[in-house]
């Protein structure tokens, strides 16, 4: 790298342990004394072309490392995807700053923008290295083997299902939680980590990666509540009719409604609870059960305190070291990616930035069970080292059934 400054900024969603990525990056960046300063960019690409900086470089260490262990996203962060003409905005700052080094910790989105911003500081034979470090709970990102963020937003979930499915065994019915993942079924499938008795739910699991219809969850749920007297869901938000089209929209539009939109035109699938209003009032009006709830577990599963991985805290931390050091040591642009090797540990390696930019990864059909309505040993091998430390566990009763003496 030439001398000059290093930028980091944050961008999509944030995670329990993106601030791992940033305090890496930063803590590793400072040792190098060909960088002049470590700005961070206050809500990612807005922050740079409205020059929005943090000096980095007069943060204190012990500072920063309480910032790492806080969830959500320290500098802001943002859901714009700029276009060729932005990107060149974002050039034309990072010229006047003398910015030599960018990593912009995000998704898919994230490292196209990091592509573009690239191709065109080569175009004017600018040197500049920029660097895609990996964060996402959906665990969409190509090549890699999971990403950051996604085994503490697991454990979430695991821990809310099993909560959940407590509850609904002390009062039984039928209960419907709504999980994120638009494409990818990955949050959604680690529900089933929560079950610990043969009984236990949730009992049916819908995943994006599979057509969803009606008529069939109908007769899953009838299925499952005629064994148990009872039966909890775990729905993806990305489930999708045999067309493609989000069951948000299909069954929106049966009722005459149009369901919302976010920034960049996508149906709104998150942060609303539309979907699982849609399937419950479907299941009290066709299987005649009263006793049918549903939730939206929304943005509580992204920056959620308590329940962080500390194997994801670690791996954090790290892709953001090892994005200095392919850049400062190396000279290299590209996003660093996370492979499994052995039983279990990780490497990470520098790939190409068209390898995930704008890519989305989904969950491969042997994590899937043949009924499509569950997921095999194979995924439950595949997550469970990624949770980390022990889960909280449950426990039953197991004293014996007094006889009866006046209703025999």
């Amino acid at each position: 790298m030439k001398a000059g400054k290093v930028l980091v900024a944050q961008g999509g969603g944030p995670t329990a342990v993106i601030n791992q990525s940033l305090v890496g990056a930063v803590l590793e960046a400072r040792k190098f004394a060909l960088v002049e300063r470590v700005y961070g960019a206050l809500h990612g690409v807005k922050g740079i072309v409205n020059e929005d900086f943090l000096d980095l470089t007069q943060e204190t260490t012990h500072n920063l490392e309480r910032v790492a262990a806080t969830p959500g996203s320290a500098l802001g962060s943002t859901r714009e995807k700029p276009d060729e003409a932005y990107c060149a905005e974002i050039l034309k700052v990072l010229i006047a700053h003398n910015i030599r080094c960018f990593f912009y910790i995000g998704g898919n989105d994230s490292s196209d923008t990091l592509r573009i911003v690239q191709e065109f500081a080569q175009k004017q034979q600018y040197k500049l290295i920029t660097i895609h470090i990996p964060k996402t709970i959906d665990n969409d990102l190509m090549v890699n083997d999971h990403t950051p963020g996604y085994p503490s937003a697991a454990r979430f979930v695991i821990n809310a299902f099993a909560g959940l499915n407590l509850d609904n065994r002390a009062l039984p019915g039928i209960y419907v939680g709504v999980v994120m993942g638009r494409h990818a079924g990955f949050l959604t499938a680690a529900s089933a980590l929560g079950r610990k008795c043969r009984d236990d739910g949730p009992h049916l699991i819908y995943l994006p990666e599979r057509v969803f219809e009606l008529g069939q969850f109908l007769a899953d749920v009838k299925r499952v509540y005629d064994r148990h007297g009872r039966c909890v869901i775990a729905v993806s938000e990305g489930i999708h009719d045999a067309a493609g089209l989000p069951i948000l929209t299909s069954m929106a539009q049966q009722q005459a409604g149009q369901p919302e939109r976010d920034a960049h035109g996508n149906i709104q699938l998150s942060g609303t609870g539309a979907l699982a209003d849609l399937l419950t009032d479907r299941i009290k009006q066709q299987l005649g059960i009263k006793r049918v709830r549903g939730d939206t577990f929304g943005y509580v599963q992204r920056s959620f305190l308590g329940v962080v991985s500390d194997v994801d805290q670690r791996e954090a931390r790290e892709v953001g070291e090892k994005a200095c050091q392919f850049a400062l040591w190396h000279g290299n642009s590209g996003s660093v990616t996370i492979h499994r090797v052995g039983n279990y540990s990780v490497e990470y390696r520098l790939d190409p930035l068209v390898a995930v930019a704008g890519k989305t990864k989904v969950m491969p059909s042997e994590f899937i069970s043949s009924s499509g309505t569950d997921v095999t040993d194979a995924f439950q091998l595949y997550l469970q080292p990624l949770l980390g430390s022990r889960m909280p566990e449950t426990f039953r009763l197991r004293a014996p059934i007094v006889p009866k003496i006046l209703k025999k």
